[in-house]
């Protein structure tokens, strides 16, 4: 059941909330601790706001009443946004994080580690190359578990704030 309310919602809910100007990175039907959870995961150039969430949310429920997906099950519709440590899985994701720091974890180790951390230097359908300590390493994603950016809160540390 969660596959085909996934499909309908991707095929006749993420066209809507694309024409409002956001990228629909994700739609999940799960189970969680309040009951089934339908989440659309919104992304928008200068990140998703409160007034985003409750703006898709308005404009996808009516449409959501009508199409049925869950064919009456009850569900709580949630709009959000993917956070900014969310793992990277789009081409838009990786393109978006080109020339920054990336962390790759592996299914298996390779040379005694599954854990890599560098710049993401490029990527295609099969790999994803990485700049580890000034030299490259391509890995084929067939063997990657999960890549993630590497967020850095001290990055402006001791800049002045001009505010």
């Amino acid at each position: 059941m969660a596959s085909k309310v996934k499909t309908i919602c991707e095929e006749k809910v993420t066209p809507i909330i694309e024409n409002l100007g956001y990228e629909v990175v994700e739609v999940e039907y799960a189970k969680k601790s309040d009951g089934m959870n339908l989440t659309f995961y919104i992304d928008c150039d200068g990140g998703v706001k409160i007034e985003d969430c409750e703006k898709v949310s308005k404009a996808i429920d009516g449409l959501l009443d009508e199409l049925n997906p869950t064919d009456d099950q009850p569900y709580i519709l949630n709009v959000s946004s993917p956070g900014i440590d969310r793992p990277l899985k789009t081409n838009r994701d990786f393109q978006r994080n080109l020339n920054k720091l990336i962390s790759i974890t592996l299914f298996a180790k390779l040379n005694g580690q599954k854990l890599f951390k560098g710049k993401l230097i490029s990527f295609d359908d099969e790999t994803v190359t990485i700049e580890v300590k000034e030299e490259n390493l391509t890995l084929n994603r067939k063997q990657i578990a999960q890549i993630e950016p590497v967020i850095d809160f001290n990055q402006n540390k001791g800049e002045k704030n001009d505010k």
